[in-house]
């Protein structure tokens, strides 16, 4: 998954999300992609692509729970 994919995944996955929490997120992801898009270590790059990926996971289990 690239950068991009995984921007626009987060995006889309925020739509499962309460209208308040998915303004929070999405303002908060697009934030995070703001910060790290010039970075140019791939492990890095790979790492944070694999946290968002987990960390996304658990935000929306945890509103879908309720």
């Amino acid at each position: 998954m690239t950068s991009l994919q995984l921007y626009k995944h987060l995006l889309r996955q925020c739509e499962r999300l309460p209208p308040d929490a998915c303004k929070h997120y999405k303002f908060y992801i697009k934030q995070s992609y703001k910060q790290h898009k010039s970075e140019s270590d791939p492990e890095r790059v790979s790492e944070i692509i694999a946290k968002s990926i987990e960390d996304a996971k658990w935000i929306v289990n945890k509103y879908t729970k309720k």
